[in-house]
């Protein structure tokens, strides 16, 4: 297995990527569903194991959505982990339409979001600001829609502010974002496996995931033949 030179490791969805920034290589990885994930998770260290034999002074940096399962996970593997800026943005997109509701506020709420997501890629400690801009707003405003709302957005926040360090990844070329990984569960699993009046078994399900995902890594699908051809 060939991968290119000084990357680093983003898990889940194992990218590869170069000292700018650009993503140079992706191994995917998918499984049938199943209670706790186990053998998905084998299967992915088996891939993270292989990467850091050919790149041990690579730096591993992990994104996920804040499930605490996936960055149970990756705490195990990584130095870095972010959560995905992707998922926060959107929940900073659900604060915005609390704190200005309405058509009337749409111009303000936009403002919001736009001003408040440049800070958190672009400004050191700017998810401990929005946290405590968001507090105020709640303490401010104590009960309705709006304030049950910004409350589910304060509890990620805080449970996740430690891993929003956008500031510094921005600034040494590491990713933030886990698109290549959302795009994957598209291309890769829902359109083959949600097809109009499909049935699976675990087993079969299995062996078409571990098919598509072989074809889609670069050089996989070649390897596989000619490894199989040998038996």
């Amino acid at each position: 297995m060939t991968y290119p030179d000084n990357p680093s490791l983003s898990s889940f969805g194992e990218r590869l990527f170069d000292k700018e920034g650009e993503r140079m290589h992706t191994v995917y990885t998918a499984a049938s569903p199943e209670y706790g994930k186990e053998q998905f998770f084998q299967r992915f260290e088996r891939e993270i194991s292989k990467v850091k034999q050919l790149y041990p002074k690579a730096k591993r940096i992990g994104l996920a959505d804040g499930a605490a399962g996936n960055l149970g996970f990756l705490e195990e593997h990584c130095e870095i982990l972010t959560v995905d800026f992707w998922h926060v943005s959107e929940y900073l997109g659900k604060a915005a339409k609390a704190m200005y509701p309405g058509k009337n506020h749409k111009e303000e709420r936009e403002e919001w979001l736009e001003e408040r997501c440049h800070q958190l890629k672009h400004k050191m400690g700017a998810a401990s600001r929005i946290l405590n801009e968001l507090r105020e707003f709640k303490r401010k405003k104590k009960s309705g829609k709006e304030s049950k709302e910004v409350e589910k957005v304060i509890t990620y926040f805080a449970n996740q502010k430690e891993r929003m360090q956008y500031y510094q990844n921005v600034k040494k070329n590491l990713p933030i974002g886990s698109g290549v990984t959302e795009a994957a569960c598209k291309t890769i699993v829902k359109n083959r496996m949600c097809k109009g009046s499909a049935r699976w078994k675990a087993e079969g399900a299995s062996v078409v995931l571990t098919l598509r995902s072989l074809h889609a890594t670069p050089s996989r699908w070649e390897k596989f033949w000619n490894k199989y051809s040998q038996y």
